[in-house]
């Protein structure tokens, strides 16, 4: 994990470059898709998901989320995701709601840079790294 400054602006020009951001989609997906073939099972897909860190602070601490309320937050990410309500994500649906997700989360931010804390492999990692390269060269 990283500590890394982003702004709204990093994830759209991310999303408008359809090759990088499918090519992270694509890469993202194999990963998670531990037995290859190429659809997602909710175990497979539960660790991307407990990657999103589902916490509840008050005033900056941290507080032990219940199970079940957890649980039942992850089934449905879960379903948002599985748009044909087949017990499976493929990769088309991984895509669409990563992206809109990802739309969504950069309308949140605006364009007022916040530091985050994100995972080395993540689709927003990449994001950031794309823009840092771009701005060196």
């Amino acid at each position: 994990m990283s500590v890394e400054i982003l702004d709204g602006a990093t994830i759209v020009k991310f999303l408008q470059d359809e090759e990088a951001f499918s090519v992270s989609v694509r890469n993202r997906f194999a990963r998670l898709d531990t037995d290859n073939d190429g659809l997602l099972s909710y175990a497979e897909m539960l660790k991307e998901l407990q990657s999103l860190r589902v916490l509840e602070t008050h005033f900056g601490i941290d507080v032990e989320p219940d199970p079940d309320e957890l649980a039942h937050v992850y089934e449905s990410l879960f379903v948002q995701f599985d748009h044909n309500l087949n017990g499976t994500i493929d990769l088309e649906e991984f895509e669409k709601e990563t992206r809109k997700m990802m739309l969504a989360m950069a309308d949140g931010l605006g364009f007022l840079p916040v530091q985050m804390v994100l995972e080395e492999d993540s689709i927003l990692k990449t994001a950031v790294e794309r823009e840092s390269n771009k701005l060196a060269a």
